[in-house]
């Protein structure tokens, strides 16, 4: 079988890594097109996956729209001559369109409930749209939903053990604090309605943590001078490893977040929606964020910076047992959890046969995929 997948976002490559390796193993042969983006394209590097780049970044949403237009055409030709069995993406209009062409099978992942442009030119070319059972939306009888979400394709523990050797390389052990802070571009196309934490404070927030341990910032955009210090220096690969061994983790946009609480780490979410000048929180309207936060207690999302601040002084005031708290939490995540990584293998391997038994029979995707151990 051949497979064609599509890479927009340096996430993605954590997403689908473990399904491409999987899927090569079982002789089945993988081509990955991929955005002209330096995180991604270094993640695929790092991880020795060959790749083709097929289109850049834009942030304005004239400019977004274009380069979907180029990166159509782009990954269409590509499909042409590599003729794939079925073609694969997250919210990937690029990949349903070629798909639909062609007349090939499209496979779609979505947990992003209010990207509702992607949706609309997305949607109506796919086969299948894959969604994590808190997936809020109903998207008709395409839709085939699994009980996990995107992050254990790649941060299972059947597929991720972290590296003490890591913090080595930073100067630091298990014994430390170490807070993981994030800072988001927003700049994606479902995030035109996003805020980012206001500057005036950080000065307060940076205060809080170092008075307990060291702080590590992961950002996207340029930090102020006063932040360069805590900037995170290693490669991206590493990156997981370090937010495991952190004791807490607070951030802007919604990815970094849910990986936290996935791994055990006290996660504090923020982005704060603005929509005709009304404000509001995001995490009504994502269904993993919102299940992270009211079934698990995993993570804790906040659009307001005071209320983000006085749950700092909370988490703070406990941190000897947190990580503790929180592995217990993961345990039980992982438990009613399913490895979606050998969910999708089997989904791709045994299509179109399996989008109705997985689709009718969830239990079988449970069945399936049965966690090795637990950390």
């Amino acid at each position: 079988m051949k497979i064609l997948i599509d890479i927009g976002h340096p996430a993605h490559v954590h997403f689908f890594k473990n399904i491409i390796w999987n899927l090569e193993k079982n002789n089945h042969q993988v081509l990955v097109t991929t955005m002209d983006k330096e995180v991604s394209i270094g993640l695929l590097r790092s991880y020795k996956i060959d790749h083709q780049v097929v289109g850049k970044k834009c942030n304005s949403k004239l400019g977004l729209i274009l380069e979907w237009i180029k990166r159509d055409y782009k990954i269409l030709m590509i499909a042409r001559k590599f003729n794939p069995d079925i073609l694969m993406g997250i919210s990937n209009p690029c990949i349903a369109h070629s798909s639909w062409i062609l007349r090939k099978y499209s496979i779609i992942f979505d947990d992003t409930e209010h990207a509702s442009f992607a949706h609309k030119i997305t949607y109506p070319f796919a086969d299948v749209i894959c969604t994590p059972s808190s997936f809020k939306d109903d998207v008709g009888i395409k839709q085939i939903k699994y009980d996990g979400c995107h992050e254990l394709a790649y941060l299972h523990p059947n597929y991720f053990t972290p590296n003490p050797a890591v913090l080595e390389e930073m100067g630091l052990s298990r014994d430390d604090n170490i807070f993981m802070i994030r800072f988001a571009a927003f700049n994606a196309s479902h995030d035109l309605h996003s805020e980012n934490f206001k500057k005036e404070y950080v000065p307060s927030l940076i205060k809080k943590l170092e008075k307990h341990g060291k702080i590590i910032i992961s950002s996207e955009k340029k930090l102020d001078g006063y932040l360069e210090k805590y900037r995170y220096n290693l490669s991206p690969d590493k990156y997981h490893d370090v937010l495991y061994y952190s004791k807490l983790y607070i951030g802007e946009g919604s990815t970094s977040a849910e990986e936290a609480a996935i791994l055990g780490t006290p996660s504090l979410h923020f982005e704060r929606l603005n929509v005709n000048g009304k404000k509001s929180c995001v995490t009504p309207f994502i269904g993993i964020l919102d299940e992270l936060q009211s079934n698990y207690g995993l993570l804790y999302s906040y659009c307001n910076e005071d209320e983000l601040l006085d749950k700092v002084d909370v988490i703070l005031s406990d941190i000897k047992s947190l990580k503790r708290k929180w592995a217990e939490k993961r345990d039980r995540l992982l438990r009613e959890k399913i490895n979606v990584t050998d969910f999708i293998v089997r989904l791709v391997e045994n299509y179109p046969e399996s989008f109705d038994e997985l689709k009718e029979n969830p239990k079988k995707q449970q069945n399936s995929c049965k966690i090795l151990e637990v950390m």
